[in-house]
């Protein structure tokens, strides 16, 4: 924000969430307007799934009454002259295929005018197996508070996800949740913590009272908020509440002036510790196992880089919590494809692929096949491309049988390493995707 941006008025919303009530939730927050309107240009925050709450086997259809539920928040909006910030299930359809999402839409009087998805999904509360996780979000351009940022409840412990939002312009953060009364001292703590560390205001809202449907856990309530510099400008109790807050964007201008914690963005420059012998590898795997995390193992050739290798290999990282690649040495590709490949050397190889984000690990090797790989390492997911029966996977039958899981990725685009190589010597492409 410029130092001449005007006073801003923020403000949250706390109340029960009956479940699977939307029009019941939905005449609460109008009786609270009503009693008690905002000012204009007021960003009003409410809870996570403040329609319906958590009740799992109705989400679906409860999905279908999202696009009513924005209508009515479009015709509160223009109503106040506010804008509201709540999550709602999203039902998306495509084909015969149903994704629900935990969204947090932002709408004015002209309605949606953006939406960031919940990232991180409580397994805890079984979230996972009802809801579909959402790609990473950029701030939401609004007319009268600039750049705002969104998390979802359990994104607030994750802080990469506040800070990707401010490091692209956000000043705001707002923070829909049903977070339980038995760890609001966390929820005060991280609301805090997001703050100070992104030098921006946080505005947060959570339910009250009793949960929709997760066990029925108590709700704290304790919505906040916060200035910049982690001061508490309001807090509510346990009980419904309606408030504001007037906010100054100097004060933000003048702390980022004299220090400023948002702006670095330094390169981390790790590819080279990304390509790991075995033994190291093992190493690593050990500790990330150990913290839960899901390791996923593919393998390839990857002689020539292509679009589709990076789909394949995005879609494989998409499996789990770190990628491991093992690459073909130069020995082995010659022993597979002939004399004349590869086109790039080993060491060339593995440095391409460590620039890929989505590759967490290389490992060279030499063998025939990546069986020996895979049985020292023991990954809970090994991917292959579909052009692979499932039965031909090398290592299927041994991640199995430790409890993991194969998956099939089909290639999205028409191209291969085969077919760059004859386009190059001035024949027609071809057009299959290698196996690699």
């Amino acid at each position: 924000m410029l130092s001449s941006s005007p006073p801003l008025v923020v403000g949250f919303f706390q109340g029960p969430i009956s479940p699977a009530a939307p029009q019941l939730n939905w005449q609460r927050l109008g009786q609270a307007l009503q009693n008690s309107p905002p000012p204009p240009n007021t960003l009003l925050v409410l809870p996570e799934l403040w329609a319906s709450g958590f009740v799992y086997p109705q989400l679906a259809e409860l999905g279908r009454q999202t696009p009513w539920l924005l209508e009515q928040v479009r015709d509160l909006a223009a109503r106040h002259q506010i804008l509201c910030a709540g999550s709602l299930v999203e039902r998306v359809e495509s084909g015969s295929e149903v994704k629900l999402y935990n969204t947090l839409f932002i709408s004015d009087k002209s309605g949606v005018i953006g939406k960031i998805r919940k990232q991180h999904l409580f397994s805890f509360w079984t979230e996972d197996q009802w809801l579909t996780a959402g790609a990473p979000s950029g701030p939401v351009a609004t007319a009268t508070h600039g750049l705002v940022g969104g998390l979802i409840c359990y994104d607030l412990r994750f802080p990469e996800t506040a800070r990707e939002q401010c490091q692209q312009g956000a000043t705001l953060l707002m923070v829909s949740a049903q977070w339980p009364q038995a760890r609001i001292g966390q929820w005060r703590t991280l609301l805090q913590a997001r703050a100070i560390e992104n030098q921006a205001f946080v505005i947060a809202a959570n339910g009250c009272g009793i949960g929709a449907d997760i066990n029925d856990p108590a709700l704290g309530g304790h919505s906040l908020i916060i200035a910049p510099n982690g001061d508490i400008l309001q807090e509510a109790d346990d009980q419904e509440r309606l408030i504001w807050q007037t906010i100054d964007p100097q004060q933000q201008t003048q702390l980022r002036q004299r220090f400023n914690t948002v702006a670095p963005c330094p390169y981390p420059a790790r590819e080279n510790q990304k390509i790991v012998s075995l033994a190291q590898c093992a190493a690593i795997i050990k500790a990330r196992k150990n913290i839960g995390q899901r390791i996923v193992f593919t393998n390839g050739c990857f002689d020539i880089l292509h679009a589709g290798h990076v789909e394949y290999l995005q879609a494989a990282r998409q499996q789990g919590d770190f990628l491991i690649l093992g690459l073909n040495s130069d020995s082995s590709i010659r022993a597979i494809k002939g004399e004349t490949r590869p086109i790039n050397n080993e060491s060339q190889r593995a440095q391409v692929l460590a620039a890929l984000a989505c590759v967490d690990a290389i490992v060279l090797f030499g063998d025939e096949t990546p069986l020996h790989l895979i049985t020292t390492l023991r990954p809970q997911v090994l991917v292959k491309g579909a052009d692979w029966e499932e039965e031909a996977i090398v290592g299927g039958r041994e991640v199995k049988a430790n409890g993991g899981a194969v998956v099939r990725i089909p290639f999205s685009t028409p191209t291969s390493t085969t077919a760059i190589i004859t386009r190059i010597k001035g024949h027609p492409p071809v057009s299959a995707p290698e196996k690699s």
